[in-house]
């Protein structure tokens, strides 16, 4: 017999706005929005995150930042601070690690864990969702709403129901009783205008979307039909994917002759950073850290880093971090040897590390995965930017 998993899903509360009032104690107890700078009222972005004492006047993430402005003049506007909130994540996942290996992010705010095999270590799943809770607190003065349960749907459903700093619960054997009465909105997937197709066919709660024939779903939406008919029925096969944390993706290249020539070396490095990029997205990765590798002509090594704001694989973005590092290196006159660039810091390519789209991202992985598609229906040397292929072709 399977042994039944055991499947905690943790999601910080009103996470960036939390981390400014910990790190700005007079901030605690009023109303914080971090996002856009409203420009009183005529501010065109949108809000990140809002601290719970926001919410009372009706503000939520993404709302256009001139009507929380509007709802609420009086709040305190703060700007990202993508960096700062980045490494307190990392920090929330070391603290996941001292409970189980088995850890799958699912936003910069947000993780499974699969305790199935480690929470005896801890006495009981229960008493480990206390703990995980109890040192976020201790450890990083954050609060935390987690849901315990046998499937990845409930336990992300049960996280959301008491928060802040709430802790539910869901039994194998209460599954059902848990899922049913709860609105049908609350499954994982289903959008606004799907939960509206199902209430204009008198499918209000879960309960009820479980009761109506799989088939009719199908007809309506597809194979979501059944994907959706199977989450209500509880049936939910999804494992934890966790991560298994690779240090580094690098490439370098060594001169048949040592070179000052600067085209040659930017060229080179353009490769080397269009290499990196494939084995990353081949990988499903992507990294916050760029480091440039340079060996003079007498054999003399030296690498320059930098940490950006937001993990990338993309070549552009590579590319121009390494450009900058290498125009800042003082060389005083040597040749070059050997050029490396490696990525570094890496997480999964589709954790995402803002709740908002970014436009430049989405064009840019456009290009990339036109260009994969090419190479992949003709051949790696199909298509090249144009100084990279100088260098390949000469």
């Amino acid at each position: 017999m399977a042994k039944e998993r055991v499947i905690v899903h943790v999601d910080m509360d009103a996470f960036f706005a939390s981390i400014e009032q910990r790190d700005k104690p007079y901030l605690r107890g009023k109303p914080v929005i971090v996002g856009a700078d409203p420009k009183r009222g005529k501010g065109r972005g949108v809000v990140s995150t809002c601290s719970y004492e926001a919410r009372k006047f009706g503000i939520a993430s993404a709302m256009p930042i001139s009507t929380a402005y509007k709802k609420c003049p009086k709040a305190v506007f703060l700007p990202v601070d993508m960096e700062k909130y980045v490494k307190v994540s990392e920090e929330i996942n070391e603290i996941f690690y001292q409970f189980t290996p088995d850890i799958e992010p699912v936003s910069i705010d947000e993780a499974f864990l699969d305790i199935t095999g480690s929470f005896h270590l801890f006495k009981t799943p229960l008493n480990t969702c206390r703990l995980i809770k109890s040192r976020v607190k201790e450890e990083l003065d954050l609060t935390c709403s987690v849901g315990l349960a046998p499937t990845k749907m409930a336990a992300k459903i049960a996280s959301d129901l008491k928060k802040p700093d709430g802790l539910v619960v869901v039994s194998e054997e209460e599954l059902l009783d848990f899922l049913w009465p709860l609105d049908v909105g609350k499954l994982p997937g289903l959008g606004k205008k799907s939960k509206s197709v199902l209430n204009d066919m008198g499918i209000i709660t879960i309960g009820d979307l479980a009761k109506r024939s799989k088939q009719d779903l199908i007809e309506v939406f597809g194979k979501n039909g059944e994907y959706f008919w199977k989450l209500a029925n509880g049936k939910d096969g999804r494992q934890v994917e966790a991560y298994q944390e690779e240090k580094s993706v690098s490439n370098e290249i060594t001169f048949m002759q040592d070179t000052l020539d600067r085209e040659i070396i930017k060229t080179s490095l353009l490769v080397l950073c269009e290499k990196v990029s494939q084995r990353l997205r081949q990988a499903g990765l992507k990294g916050r850290t760029i480091t440039l590798k340079i060996r003079l002509e007498d054999f003399s090594t030296y690498t320059r880093a930098v940490s950006l704001l937001k993990s990338t694989n993309f070549v552009d973005v590579m590319y121009k971090a390494i450009i900058n590092l290498f125009e800042n290196f003082k060389k005083s006159g040597r040749k070059v040897r050997l050029l490396g660039v490696k990525v570094s810091n890496l997480a999964p390519s589709e954790l995402r590390e803002s709740i908002f789209d970014d436009k430049d991202d989405d064009r840019r992985e456009r290009i990339h995965g036109a260009i994969e598609k090419i190479r992949e229906k003709f051949s790696e040397r199909s298509i090249r930017r144009a100084a990279s292929r100088v260098l390949h072709e000469g």
